[in-house]
């Protein structure tokens, strides 16, 4: 019998125990740390023995990996993988999975919320209403020189750095409120852009072009900090800077300075490195920041996508099939070698 280990999950939630039994799978739910709690021994002490793991936010760390000797897949519970080597995996012949187009609608309409609240000041003004200052002391804080100007969204620019699956959900949405959209993706290619009606450029430029920047890369060791002061400098002062990516990807220290010293207009964060923050994170004080609770993902159906999918990647291993997902593919070879052929 098979056996696959969830070291993460939430109570009442149906992780696919019942697919699992149409194969003779037993999934057992074994509930470990996550984040900076997370423990490598944690984690093999319950998987130890898993030919399937379900996970996030957990450290699959090569010293881990090299341990799990009946393992052949990862399933990471989301888009996001970079807690998993997943080079490591691959050079022992496991298969890594991400559910790479959940929550692509929420994530996208997110961005575009930040980006809205920010271009309209809705928290500033609601801040003054909630003060009693019922007639617009935001357009008399702008016309003053105290807050920056508000510009009219048809003809701003949208620049989208990294241009995956959420980043293009994102374009006809920008587009509807007649955004322009350029985007960075050094994977990416020119044709790519075309199809959408975007343009590819670099970074730099990007950056002095946008009016809104909003992050869409991967989490890895190239991208960490991949935003620092020098790059928040390049951006227009009236420009807002949007995030529902992950906090690592931009230097906070920096987006703080960007921020207070209006280097930039303003902020909509739905990540922050790290999470939950420390209380004393100086951009909960800014008033010029909007931030939400890494929710973007969130709706009912995607919910109900982010668990089910999951388990039925897994599964699909270890009835002998290619998983939907797949995200080392290179890793078929030293696989096949190591499990036997695959469908």
């Amino acid at each position: 019998m098979f056996k696959i280990v969830a070291t993460f999950f939430i109570p009442n939630v149906d992780l696919g125990e019942e697919n699992a039994k149409e194969i003779g799978a037993e999934l057992v739910k074994r509930l470990c740390r996550t984040g900076a709690e997370a423990n490598e021994d944690e984690l093999y002490a319950v998987a130890q023995d898993a030919d399937a793991v379900i996970t996030n936010i957990q450290p699959y760390t090569r010293r881990v990996i090299e341990r799990l000797r009946k393992c052949r897949v990862i399933s990471a519970i989301g888009i996001g993988y970079d807690w998993i080597d997943v080079q490591a995996a691959t050079d022992h012949g496991i298969c890594v999975v991400n559910v790479p187009d959940y929550c692509l609608e929420e994530v996208s309409a997110h961005a575009m919320a930040l980006l809205l609240a920010c271009s309209r000041k809705l928290v500033r003004v609601f801040d003054a209403v909630r003060a009693g200052k019922w007639n617009s002391a935001v357009p008399v804080e702008i016309r003053q020189g105290i807050q920056p100007p508000m510009f009219r969204l048809k003809g701003q620019t949208l620049g989208l750095v990294g241009f995956g699956n959420i980043a293009r959900t994102l374009v006809p949405m920008a587009k509807g409120f007649g955004l322009r959209v350029i985007a960075y993706d050094p994977r990416v290619t020119a044709s790519v852009g075309q199809q959408y009606g975007v343009e590819l450029m670099g970074l730099d430029r990007l950056l002095e072009q946008s009016d809104f920047v909003s992050l869409h890369a991967s989490l890895a060791t190239e991208t960490r900090h991949m935003l620092g002061l020098k790059e928040l400098k390049k951006m227009k002062p009236t420009a807002y800077f949007i995030n529902t990516a992950r906090g690592g990807l931009v230097d906070e220290e920096a987006l703080y300075t960007a921020l207070s010293e209006g280097y930039i207009a303003g902020a909509g964060l739905d990540v922050l490195d790290p999470e939950p923050p420390n209380p004393d994170n100086p951009l909960l004080k800014l008033h010029n920041v909007i931030i939400t609770a890494h929710m973007a993902q969130y709706s009912d159906r995607a919910e109900q996508e982010l668990w089910r999918r999951p388990a039925e990647a897994a599964i699909q291993v270890l009835k002998g099939e290619w998983p939907r997902g797949l995200v080392n593919a290179q890793v078929k070879e030293k696989f096949v070698a190591r499990w036997g052929e695959m469908k």
